[in-house]
């Protein structure tokens, strides 16, 4: 019989209609994405499988292997990993050549960072796609935005707690955003928008963060603010909607009765799901 082992530890894992090594992994891999872990390597019979060797390797049929070793590590701590010689990345291309920055982009984009935010933070990769592809958004821009997400890597708990204050003062101006249409501040209208656009994505990006960690309970509640960030999406487009309509009446109920108040609320059921947690953490470490 087949022994699996992730980090050197024996899985208790039984096999059911798993024929191929293809089949095991599939399994494992919705267990690792659960736990949020990452595969970084993989050991058939004590032979380190190369990433060319995988798709043959899946073919083989569990009869005729002993050993499966599988070493992994925590998605958390690749992402610092990363988001440190992204910046790294950023001073390099600081320092290219105009001519050269072309081929640099070539180069960078088939690294191993960029393939990382690619697939984990596609909306990290946008900007240094821009950056590094065209130079819309600059480096300092850049380097500003891979910095506010290592905080929010490094320190998540923290980082959710600044928001408050910043995002207090959103909800209000939201409230303003009906009259600053009708009074012709169509600028401080706008400004409304985007911050508000940020704080949002800010909080949901925080709460995958703390979830991924660790630092919310797992359960029934944490599922509910999932949804209720994914019922959240159509709030905003309605939003967005009603200004380019101009349509101060929709706005008015929108902000004030629907962004306001559901994105304060959704915030402070994280906030309070995260001192629970750290909290039952404390008190089992006491015990």
């Amino acid at each position: 019989m087949m022994i699996i082992k992730i980090n050197d530890r024996e899985l208790e894992f039984t096999l059911d209609n798993e024929k191929t090594l293809g089949d095991v992994f599939a399994a494992i891999e919705q267990w690792l994405l659960n736990s949020n872990h990452r595969i970084s390597q993989v050991l058939v019979d004590g032979q380190i499988i190369s990433a060319s060797m995988l798709e043959e390797t899946f073919k083989k049929e569990i009869t005729g292997v002993k050993t499966l070793d599988i070493h992994t590590n925590v998605t958390a701590e690749l992402t610092a990993t990363c988001i440190i010689n992204l910046l790294e990345d950023i001073n390099e291309y600081e320092k290219t050549a105009f001519e050269a920055k072309s081929k640099f982009f070539e180069n960078w984009k088939e690294s191993s960072s960029a393939l990382f935010i690619y697939e984990q933070m596609p909306d990290l990769y946008s900007y240094f796609f821009n950056t590094f592809s065209s130079g819309d958004i600059s480096a300092q821009t850049l380097r500003s935005i891979t910095e506010e997400i290592q905080r929010e890597v490094n320190d998540p708990v923290n980082e959710f707690i600044k928001v408050e204050p910043v995002l207090d003062e959103i909800c209000a101006r939201l409230t303003d955003l009906p009259l600053d249409i009708q009074t012709g501040k169509d600028l401080r209208a706008s400004q409304s928008l985007q911050l508000f656009s940020a704080v949002t994505e800010k909080i949901i990006r925080l709460f995958y963060q703390l979830n991924s960690q660790g630092c919310l309970p797992q359960g029934d509640e944490i599922k509910t603010i999932a949804q209720g960030f994914a019922d959240f999406k159509d709030v905003i487009k309605e939003l967005l909607e009603a200004y380019e309509k101009h349509d101060t009446v929709i706005v008015g109920d929108l902000s004030e009765y629907e962004a306001s108040p559901r994105l304060k609320e959704l915030y402070l059921s994280i906030l309070k799901n995260c001192k629970d947690c750290a909290q039952s953490s404390t008190q089992g470490s006491d015990v």
